[in-house]
């Protein structure tokens, strides 16, 4: 269910792919807890079972004050660790422990409630609880958010039937809630979190201080990232979920500025189930020393050309392509609104990728060949169980990602209703997987893009190694197009030269067009794990694809910038002044 999120960076997809194998580092074990919380769990029940009994006038139905049909309370049980360095020194260490409930209610019916159209935040309420299972106190604090949920719901209801009275006919009429069978899952909670501090403290000056034997990179920055949450679910259908959730995440950060003001960064994300499995120091030095060299070499890159030809993008830059530009568009409440764009709404049962390519969404696959994966829950925040759901096989396209917001096509939830908390979930991705029967070498792929470039006429194709973050835009009132920013390009040449880094390189296009233009792709798939930002909020999400050979795609340069790079040149290390 919910996760403890950290955002990245702005965009439809934040987050970086993970590093090289996970090996044990220098921490302290998480320790077991006692079971569940009995008394929160109690808690929801008791209050949420009085609140159905009480709503409504003098506990009727009224015209004035219907009954609520649904309500559910969730509540994000969570303790979290960060600590951040730069320049070798610690900037930041902070701890915090927090419970957050979210009560959704619904008002009217199914077929048609106060959550219809842009009225669907109306059902949803936010608070904090207490933090320790004082059962008066936390019973007091639900009773006041359904109270004012109440009130949100009512006037969301009033508002919505006095719209329809109003508004022309809508494309789709699907109810606004789906049936579902409720579900009854207390797993074991998470453990506690404890972090042996003055261990992390020194890895992570050890890694931001390699920096400073790099003058050019005039910013880094290394964020140590740990939470252990333990998610409780309770509705007025009889749902009673508890799920636990641990992550740890290490991201290394660094930043430079080319001679004629080109921004240019580089960055590293390892996650792992605990801090005990997160890479060891030395894998995390060999990263963060190959990042400062990159970053020196791309400053004296040549900047791009706008470019129309064919690529190849390695296994985690096809992954945040397939995220951004078909992922998206496959959630289910994409394909309903008067102001979604339905790019493959119409287009069930026809061929949409090529044939060799089959594409599924399996949250309740926790690791990719001994990787992690971010998008991995075993209930989604409706308490509906995870599930694999084939979106797209041999290129035909199945179904979509569904959560409880029914469309023309289907009516249920297929376990991908996903929310930050103090949002309404809505259908979203959880970890996209992408399968191919058409496979080659690595060396094979080069070639055929070679070929390709020879046959198009063009002097040289490009390799899109790394990637940072994409977005999608899916509203109709804008063009159909996506943007995925690499960090990491080169030009491999037909007549033999060695491949060329550049810089400054942004792939646009629009969705239909960039899919059916795949040739083939390697084989062996890497793993990309990210934060995704959308209408319900950031989540985590991965993806898991091949490399791939495109015949034609289109890159346009990246923003330049004005500003200098630094003037001043910085201390020299040790502090010492130069003679």
């Amino acid at each position: 269910m919910k996760r403890n999120k950290v955002v990245f960076a702005g965009g439809g997809l934040a987050g970086l792919a993970l590093g090289a194998a996970l090996l044990p580092g220098r921490v302290v074990e998480a320790a077991s807890v006692p079971a569940a919380s009995q008394t929160l769990l109690d808690s929801m029940d008791a209050e949420l079972t009085r609140a159905m009994h009480s709503l409504g006038s003098a506990g009727t139905d009224s015209p004035q004050q219907p009954k609520p049909y649904f309500l559910s309370y969730a509540v994000a049980d969570s303790d979290a660790f960060s600590m951040t360095a730069q320049y070798g020194a610690i900037a930041s260490s902070n701890e915090s422990k927090r419970r957050i409930a979210d009560v959704q209610m619904r008002l009217g019916t199914p077929e048609q409630d106060n959550t219809h159209g842009d009225h669907r935040t109306s059902a949803l309420t936010t608070i904090p609880l207490p933090l320790t299972d004082d059962r008066a106190a936390i019973e007091r604090s639900l009773w006041f958010a359904t109270n004012r949920g109440y009130a949100k719901a009512l006037d969301g209801y009033l508002k919505v039937k006095t719209e329809q009275q109003v508004r022309a006919k809508e494309e789709d009429g699907s109810a606004d809630f789906s049936k579902e069978q409720p579900k009854t899952d207390l797993l074991p909670p998470a453990p506690a979190l404890h972090v042996d501090k003055s261990a992390w403290e020194a890895r992570l000056r050890d890694l931001s201080g390699l920096f400073k034997q790099y003058p050019d990179v005039f910013f880094n920055t290394v964020m140590l990232q740990a939470s252990t949450e333990t998610d409780y679910f309770v509705s007025s259908e009889g749902a009673k979920v508890a799920t636990p959730n641990q992550v740890a995440r290490l991201i290394i950060i660094a930043r430079t500025r080319a001679a004629d003001g080109m921004d240019l960064f580089r960055a590293e994300t390892f996650e792992a189930d605990s801090l005990a499995n997160l890479p060891d120091q030395k894998t995390l030095i060999e990263k963060a020393t190959a990042m400062a060299k990159n970053l020196v070499d791309l400053r004296t890159a040549p900047i791009t050309e706008p470019f129309n030809g064919p690529a190849i993008l390695s296994g985690r830059a096809s992954a945040v392509f397939f995220h951004e530009v078909l992922g998206h568009r496959l959630e289910g409440q994409r394909q309903r609104g008067d102001e979604e764009g339905q790019t493959f709404t119409k287009l069930l049962g026809k061929q949409i990728l090529p044939s060799f390519l089959s594409v599924a969404d399996d949250p309740t696959v926790k690791n990719f060949e001994g990787t992690p994966l971010s998008g991995h829950y075993s209930y989604d925040d409706e308490g509906q169980e995870a599930r694999r759901v084939d979106l797209i096989k041999d290129g035909v396209l199945e179904t979509f990602l569904m959560s409880r917001l029914p469309i023309a096509s289907f009516s249920n939830s297929n376990g991908h209703g996903r929310a930050e908390t103090g949002r309404m979930p809505t259908g979203r991705q959880g970890n996209l997987i992408i399968t191919s029967s058409k496979t080659v070498s690595d060396k094979e792929l080069r070639q055929m893009l070679i070929d390709e470039a020879k046959k198009q006429g063009k002097p040289y194709g490009l390799y899109f190694e790394d990637i940072s973050s994409g977005f999608a835009v899916t509203t109709r009132r804008s063009p159909q197009a996506f943007q995925v920013i690499p960090l990491v390009v080169y030009r491999v040449y037909v007549d033999g030269r060695p491949d060329e880094l550049v810089r400054g390189v942004s792939i646009v296009g629009t969705p239909q067009a960039a899919l059916n233009r795949i040739l083939a792709t390697g084989n062996k798939a890497e793993v990309f794990n990210g934060i995704c930002g959308a209408e319900s909020g950031s989540i985590p999400v991965s993806a898991v694809a091949p490399s791939m050979l495109v015949s034609e795609i289109e890159t346009q340069r990246q923003a330049q910038g004005t500003a200098r790079p630094p003037i001043l040149p910085p201390p020299p290390i040790g502090g010492q002044e130069a003679k």
